[in-house]
């Protein structure tokens, strides 16, 4: 029995790992939430990309809300600064940021004079 055991090829432990090794590991869902950004770090990062693509520093951030994608935030730019200050021209842009903070959209949604305020319709 030795001798038909000692013919036969042997499969080596080292391949099968390798096999492992070799193929790609999916992510899971709490693999992909760990990367996912805080409140505090969505804000900062819709207000630094926003303001790197206008070429204008944000004035604020007027609010931020989780999604199922990610973040969505308006930040408030001045486009036009006049004298006196209350007739500077502000816009407020809609901003959409993915799980990670990267800015995935934007658009312009309302331009203003800073001296108006907002009524009840």
């Amino acid at each position: 029995m030795a001798s038909a055991d000692s013919d036969r090829p042997r499969r080596t432990p080292r391949a099968d790992d390798e096999r492992r090794e070799r193929t790609p590991t999916r992510r899971g869902p709490a693999q992909r939430r760990a990367k996912a950004v805080d409140a505090g770090s969505a804000m900062s990062s819709a207000a630094e990309q926003l303001a790197k693509l206008l070429g204008r520093p944000p004035e604020s951030v007027s609010s931020l809300r989780p999604t199922d994608s990610g973040w969505e935030a308006q930040v408030e730019v001045v486009e036009l600064e006049r004298i006196p200050d209350t007739t500077s021209v502000l816009a407020s842009y809609k901003v959409s940021l993915d799980e990670e903070g990267a800015l995935i959209s934007f658009e312009r949604t309302r331009r203003y004079s800073r001296g108006m305020i907002d009524r009840p319709f």
